[in-house]
C-alpha cells in the first residue's frame, strides 16, 4: 500500500515510540468534551449517546509524526476493532495530533485509509469517517459554520462498524435529513454560539523531546 508523493515527504524526522500518559489523557479529555458538548449536546450524531454512556468508545492517541506511521497505527486499530467484542468496543476514535494538521493533506490521506480498509478485506465491516480542526466541505468557505459539524479538537479518524451504521440508519426513514438537520442546527447556533461551547482548539501537548504545538500544529 503506497502513499501519494505529497504525503510521503510530509513531516520527516524521528518518530516518538509512545505518547506520554499525561499528554494522551489531555488529548482524550479535550476530545471527550467535544463529543459531549458538540456531537451529543447538539445532537449532531443521534447514535453517539448510547455508545458514550455505555463506555464503548475506544480513544486511541497516535504518536505518529508521518503519514506512514499513522497508516501503521490505523491498520493496527482496524484489526483491533474488527476482532474486538462489540460489547467492549463499538467504535474507535483514532486521534493523531502530530500529523496531517493541514486539512488538504488530511483529506488526501482519507483515500489511503479507505485503501487500508479494503486491503484488510474489511470494506464490508468497517468504514472511516473524518473529523479535523480545519474541516471544510467542498462547497463551503473556510469560515462557514457548516464546516463545524465535522470540526474536532484534533485530526481524527473515526472507525465505525458498518453493521452498526446500517442498523442505526435503518431506524431513520430519511437518513439524508440527519446531515440537513445538522447544518440547520449550526446555522442557528452561529459562530458566537459555537464559541460559547468553549471548544477552542487546545495546544497540542509535546512529544518527548519536542516543543508543544499550537492549534494549527505550529510550535508554541
Amino acid at each position: 500500500m503506497s502513499l501519494p508523493d505529497n504525503l510521503r515527504s510530509q513531516h520527516g524526522g524521528p518518530i516518538a515510540a509512545r505518547v506520554a500518559a499525561e499528554s494522551a489523557a489531555e488529548i482524550v479529555a479535550a476530545t471527550r468534551t467535544w463529543l459531549e458538548k458538540a456531537v451529543i449536546g447538539l445532537d449532531l450524531c443521534p447514535f453517539a449517546h448510547a455508545v458514550h454512556v455505555k463506555n464503548q468508545i475506544r480513544y486511541a492517541v497516535s504518536a505518529a509524526e508521518t503519514p506512514q506511521t499513522l497508516l501503521a497505527d490505523l491498520v493496527d486499530e482496524l484489526q483491533l476493532l474488527a476482532s474486538a467484542d462489540r460489547g467492549e468496543v463499538e467504535t474507535t476514535l483514532l486521534i493523531h495530533p502530530w500529523v496531517l494538521a493541514d486539512f488538504l493533506h488530511y483529506n488526501d490521506f482519507l483515500a489511503v485509509a479507505d485503501a487500508a480498509v479494503a486491503n484488510l478485506r474489511l470494506a464490508a465491516v468497517i468504514q472511516v469517517a473524518s473529523f479535523h480542526p480545519q474541516y471544510q466541505f467542498d462547497a463551503a468557505g473556510p469560515d462557514d459554520i457548516d464546516n463545524y459539524t465535522n470540526r474536532s479538537p484534533y485530526p481524527t479518524l473515526h472507525l465505525l462498524r458498518q453493521e452498526s451504521v446500517d442498523r442505526a440508519l435503518a431506524a431513520f426513514p430519511d437518513p439524508a435529513r440527519i446531515f440537513e438537520k445538522n447544518i440547520a442546527t449550526l446555522r442557528v447556533l452561529g459562530h458566537e454560539g459555537w464559541n460559547r461551547l468553549g471548544l477552542a482548539a487546545p495546544s497540542t501537548p509535546a512529544l518527548p523531546g519536542r516543543p508543544a504545538a499550537g492549534p494549527e500544529g505550529t510550535s508554541s
